[in-house]
């Protein structure tokens, strides 16, 4: 097998690659003065299985672009399988039309995926289920939750409460309740703007008790800003954690973030952090459960006999 790494998060490839004992495939990637995006493989791959490890920050369309490019390039070369590891997939969000004459950007995204020649996606705490559905092709999309829940169980704290910031979380956070031995509170919210939120009601126990709020992603903050007021306002522990397994931490987030003065805020290295980086932040690896995957992967072993452990 080879292990290909895209621009985006170089050190997540190097992490990785160091769990699966290989080294990184030779690979050129450039821009040209156009902005084009330039690739080239820099070994033969012909027969052989191809990892791709890019994920998304910033600057999506770039680096879907950089992916695309790389899958292509290895269908071309006569590689065996394509898999592409995308750990945060791009434009989850938009996975159902919500107003007339939107796109279905997630679905799209699945199709290019396919088109430039992936045969394999391994992806990481999809926003939604559903967007499996738009692939023909086999995805894997792993849970995060073993990661967090060995940090939390770690920090033995008193009778605590996982709380989902809205009701279509309630799923993902009592999943996470049940692995760590917690309550579960639910919060409804209203969004009267894109990246704006109103805290309507929360249902649930949280009085003098310390609150995990559990989500797939931080974006801007400012639902886990509106979120941990409610709970101080109704009466939780002070000690008010957040986790979530993409830290995308876009606009104002690292402010919001400050301002409400978590006890901690929990992600995973799925996006690079650069200088995003804060005072209370904790950084959980994900690369040796990818490596676990990979492995059993190759092997032709079972995925879900990793999170049964």
């Amino acid at each position: 097998m080879h292990l290909f790494s895209g621009s985006s998060h170089p050190a997540l490839a190097q992490a990785l690659s160091k769990e699966l004992g290989m080294p990184l495939a030779k690979i050129d990637l450039k821009n040209f003065s156009c902005g084009e995006r330039y690739v080239k493989l820099g070994e033969t791959v012909r027969g052989q299985d191809v990892y791709i490890v890019q994920t998304t920050d910033d600057k999506p369309d770039e680096e879907l672009m950089q992916l695309f490019l790389m899958c292509q390039a290895a269908k071309l070369s006569f590689a065996k399988t394509v898999h592409v590891v995308l750990p945060h997939f791009p434009y989850a969000r938009q996975d159902r039309v919500t107003e007339p004459r939107e796109p279905i950007s997630a679905k799209l995204v699945a199709h290019l995926l396919e088109e430039s020649g992936a045969d394999h996606v391994i992806t990481l705490d999809l926003h939604s289920t559903q967007i499996q559905g738009f692939f023909n092709i086999p995805v894997d999309a792993l849970d995060a939750r073993p990661i967090f829940a060995k940090h939390f169980k770690d920090l033995n704290l008193p009778d605590p409460v996982v709380v989902a910031p809205d009701v279509g979380g309630a799923k993902r956070a009592k999943k996470f309740a049940d692995m760590i031995g917690a309550d579960i509170a639910i919060i409804h919210k209203t969004r009267p703007k894109h990246n704006e939120v109103e805290v309507v009601d929360l249902v649930g126990k949280i009085e003098g008790r310390p609150c995990i709020l559990f989500d797939d992603m931080i974006d801007t903050a400012g639902s886990l800003l509106s979120a941990k007021k409610a709970l101080i306002e109704r009466g939780a522990h002070r000690d008010v954690y957040a986790a979530a397994t993409h830290g995308v931490f876009s606009g104002r987030a690292i402010t919001n973030l400050t301002e409400a003065e978590f006890k901690e805020v929990v992600v995973t290295d799925s996006i690079p952090m650069g200088e995003k980086n804060f005072p209370g932040l904790t950084i959980l690896p994900i690369a040796p459960m990818l490596a676990e995957v990979i492995r059993h992967i190759e092997r032709g072993e079972s995925v879900t006999e990793i999170y049964e452990k």
